[in-house]
């Protein structure tokens, strides 16, 4: 595409130049021979004006200038289409303040353009300058708008993608606890009651199989849970507050009793008044803590209370248990479940804590905004 634009302005320069001086009648002396020469070359020096406009417009001016420095010559009409255009490209070439001192350089190039050319008409000199240079303008500031607007949709684009890239991130790591919070605490539940049941089998059928009856109920409760987060990912239609509430905390606790701990749970306030997000948010706090408990302290004494703020809607959770005897506990965590809530909770404007007590037990806290 340049390669035949080049082409094409060479041609030009011999139909608005060459031609017409030949067709004229072509100089004889040297003199004459180099001011033509020149002209030509003016116009050559366009050939560049896309990819150096600067130096491409400096130059051909600068011909222009030093041809009708050598002394009175003739010039075809057809000429003057290079003087024009030798301005436009002039004004691509800069922009912001110094396109103003390139616009008083232009206009002090006229001075002695004018008088070696012999005009008699500024109205000519400035007729053929001012125009093309601010055509050269508006065609410089319609490149430039463009190709702002050109990065600046780039820009939306790359934010666009980050964006969406966080979100996945996001809806990954959110995906990622609530299975943990649901396997984790399934599994943690069949593998103490399978241990104990393991050690109960002859000495103590009737527990043993409670025990095992435990280890059922967990499984299919672990079962529900993942039908449900799967419906809810899915997209499939339902009810759309369908997650865990405050309502599924007294089931949780009375698993966790029957897997050996001692568990009581005391609500304050009216616990119908607060929104779904926050509701989840706490029966999985009270889950996690269970689980940990069944993990690390079995048959610890545990205690919960939930307490509502009925003016925010908001509400405080804390899990407190009791500390036990050092022993190898019958499963290991990764520490991912209390870092995946406090996330969570923090991402909906509340405050969690968790770490060791006076007594040598553990408790954790929760504060959820209502909002």
């Amino acid at each position: 595409m340049v390669l035949v634009e080049r082409v094409g302005i060479a041609v030009g320069v011999l139909l608005l130049v060459a031609l017409p001086t030949a067709l004229h009648g072509w100089p004889t002396t040297l003199s004459g021979n180099l001011f033509t020469v020149l002209v030509m070359a003016s116009g050559l020096a366009l050939m560049w004006w896309r990819t150096h406009p600067r130096a491409a417009s400096v130059v051909a001016l600068g011909l222009l200038l030093a041809a009708v420095a050598l002394g009175e010559y003739w010039f075809p009409d057809s000429g003057v289409v290079l003087y024009s255009a030798s301005f436009a490209v002039l004004a691509l070439g800069w922009s912001g303040r110094a396109a103003w001192l390139v616009a008083l350089c232009a206009a002090a190039y006229l001075v002695p353009f004018y008088y070696l050319t012999d005009m008699g008409s500024w109205v000519a000199a400035l007729m053929f300058s001012a125009p093309p240079y601010v055509a050269g303008t508006v065609l410089r500031l319609r490149n430039e708008t463009a190709n702002e607007l050109a990065l600046r949709a780039q820009e939306l684009e790359d934010e666009r993608e980050l964006f969406a890239e966080i979100a996945l991130r996001h809806e990954r790591a959110r995906i990622a606890s609530e299975l943990h919070d649901i396997v984790g605490h399934a599994i943690s539940v069949m593998v103490i009651q399978a241990a104990a049941g393991q050690r109960l089998v002859d000495a103590d059928p009737a527990r043993a199989k409670e025990a095992f009856a435990a280890i059922s109920e967990s499984a299919r409760q672990g079962t529900k849970d993942l039908e449900r987060l799967i419906e809810l990912l899915g997209g499939t239609p339902g009810d759309p507050g369908a997650g865990p509430d405050l309502s599924l905390v007294h089931e949780v606790v009375t698993r966790a009793s029957r897997s050996g701990l001692n568990v009581t749970c005391r609500f304050e306030g009216d616990r119908d008044q607060v929104p779904q997000p926050v509701a989840h948010l706490a029966f999985r706090v009270v889950q996690e803590s269970l689980t940990n408990a069944l993990r690390y302290a079995p048959g610890a004494e545990v205690r919960i209370v939930i307490s509502v703020d009925e003016a925010e809607r908001g509400l405080a959770v804390r899990v407190e248990n009791d500390g036990v005897a050092q022993r190898d506990a019958p499963l290991s965590g990764t520490g991912r479940g209390l870092v995946g809530l406090r996330e969570r909770i923090q991402t909906l404007g509340g405050q969690f804590s968790a770490g060791a007590t006076s007594m040598g037990g553990w408790a954790v806290e929760a504060r959820l905004p209502g909002g």
